[in-house]
């Protein structure tokens, strides 16, 4: 059963969607159909503004929703071939553009952070936020050294909030696991249970900051992405100082033509940047959307906000690489036989059968550029595979098919043309020559040598007390083996000794009877 508090924050729920003019949506559902007409009673149902868009009425209810909320409108605004336009355009401001919090809350939060006073800290602080989103906003700033940063700031009482949407979540995917199959199969506690690791995890900019760090030594020198340094000496728990950037934004599609960006050679880096993070790396930047990402013309990335990263196991790694490349061969047969060996799909699972549904939804996006493929009607027909044979969802990678959907809608929008598999394809070819060819094994045996060497000079006293061991215990097993034919030996008397005896008592026994 549902916990009064949460009952509550889902009846809130509902009320502000019916506020911001969604009752339609409100109204259709099951638990409220019953009462759908007390709707048309209430001083907000008649009340509410009747001019606004419905892209601008779903944008305000996320807002109001909080946090959680204006993230699933963030996904949602790069997915355009799924959206129409007018609601997907207007959900592109969550993404930089949700309702600030106040200055003076902002400074005290950085004050009470640092530990000291705003001028002590910086020659000059914008006090109008540049930038605000679902987590946190931004304000511009100037060190006493000249260099100007961006001071990135927490929301106020985020995490409690936080908590209280992620419960609700919890108790609808333990609802859900508990009356519907699927979800049991989709895993849904444990899908909750990673985004609210990754969640909670946002909410430290320490751990952001260091995010930000290992991303820029990865791609130090790349022509591909910068990656901004971090002000350590400034940056706490809630407080974080970074070198401020100058790009366009990648979504500011016109200010890019004007300014002659190569959108083919961007769309084809997207996707390099992205293999190189999860199979160079293990390491990837999971919240690219496009209010993250900015264009240092005419072909170079710069990234900001690194609250959210993921990596892999080795095993996971491998599997997808192969995954990936057996797939760009259109080698299905190999596809379903990693899937059965990874336990992704059972082990009863027929491969022939698994192949063939596989092909059927794979082969028609083949050769076809981004602008051709439904990627909606292909998530459908995935699903509807995965549900046939039993696949069970991997929370571990849910993560990174989210990254890997904002790549795709970013190519999407760069360059339709985008041939994804061609450009893909060749990088997971070099990975497996690098990673498991000839060349790599010798690799590792070379890496190994300075260990091999330092340990040489010990290499006979090595074998010396090897040798010795040996010896020592073959001669406990001889030892043993003495002990154990004594006592063989022993019970072989005792058991005569026993059979002597009741042989001697049953003869007594019958004399004594025969003579009465």
């Amino acid at each position: 059963m549902i916990r009064p508090k949460l009952l509550f924050r889902l009846i809130h729920i509902n009320w502000v969607l019916v506020f911001h003019g969604l009752d339609e949506i409100v109204l259709k559902t099951h638990l409220f159909r019953p009462i759908r007409y007390l709707a048309f009673i209430t001083p907000s149902y008649w009340l509410k503004s009747k001019t606004d868009t419905r892209g601008v009425r779903i944008r305000r209810a996320l807002e109001d929703l909080g946090p959680i909320y204006v993230k699933f409108g963030q996904a949602l605004s790069t997915r355009k071939d799924l959206l129409p336009d007018d609601i997907s355009d207007e959900l592109v401001k969550l993404q930089d553009r949700v309702p600030p919090f106040a200055n003076e809350i902002a400074r005290s939060i950085i004050e009470t952070e640092l530990g000291m006073t705003i001028s002590e800290a910086f020659a000059e602080f914008d006090p109008s936020p540049l930038a605000s989103a679902s987590v946190a906003q931004v304000h511009t700033a100037t060190l006493h050294t000249g260099e100007r940063v961006i001071v990135k700031v927490l929301r106020p009482d985020i995490e409690a909030r936080i908590l209280s949407d992620i419960g609700l979540l919890y108790e609808l995917a333990h609802f859900a696991e508990r009356f519907w199959s699927d979800a049991r199969r989709l895993r849904a506690v444990d899908v909750v249970a990673e985004f609210e690791r990754t969640t909670l995890d946002e909410l430290d900019l320490v751990r952001e900051a260091a995010n930000a760090a290992k991303l820029r030594r990865n791609f130090e020198n790349s022509a591909l992405i910068y990656i901004p340094e971090v002000h350590w000496s400034l940056t706490r728990k809630k407080v974080m100082v970074m070198e401020r950037i100058y790009g366009i934004p990648v979504g500011e599609i016109e200010q890019l033509k004007a300014g002659g960006a190569d959108f083919k050679s961007l769309a084809e880096r997207g996707v390099e940047i992205f293999f190189t993070q999860v199979f160079r790396d293990n390491f990837f930047h999971a919240d690219m959307h496009p209010g993250n990402i900015f264009v240092d013309l005419p072909n170079k990335y710069i990234a900001v906000d690194f609250g959210i990263v993921g990596s892999l196991s080795l095993s996971d790694q491998r599997y997808l690489a192969e995954n990936f490349l057996a797939f760009f061969n259109r080698d299905y047969r190999k596809v379903a036989e990693m899937h059965v060996e990874s336990g992704w799909v059972p082990s009863s699972t027929r491969i022939e059968e698994f192949e063939s549904a596989i092909r059927s939804v794979c082969e028609p996006i083949f050769e076809k550029p981004l602008k051709d493929i439904s990627f909606g009607q292909l998530l459908l027909r995935l699903f509807q595979t995965a549900r046939r044979f039993d696949m069970h969802v991997q929370p571990q990678l849910v993560l990174l098919q989210k990254t890997l959907l904002n790549i795709e809608g970013l190519g999407r929008q760069l360059y339709p043309e985008l041939d994804l598999w061609q450009t893909a394809k060749p990088f997971l070819e070099q990975w497996f020559h690098e990673r498991l060819g000839p060349k790599a094994k010798i690799n590792k045996i070379i890496k190994q040598l300075p260990e091999f060497a330092e340990q040489f000079p010990e290499l006979p006293s090595l074998v010396y007390k090897a040798l010795n061991n040996a010896a020592q215990a073959q001669q406990q097993a001889e030892a043993q083996q003495k002990e154990m034919m004594m006592l063989r030996k022993q019970l072989h008397k005792n058991h005569k000794t026993t059979v002597l005896t009741m042989i001697i008592s049953a003869a007594i026994i019958s004399a004594a009877i025969f003579f009465r």
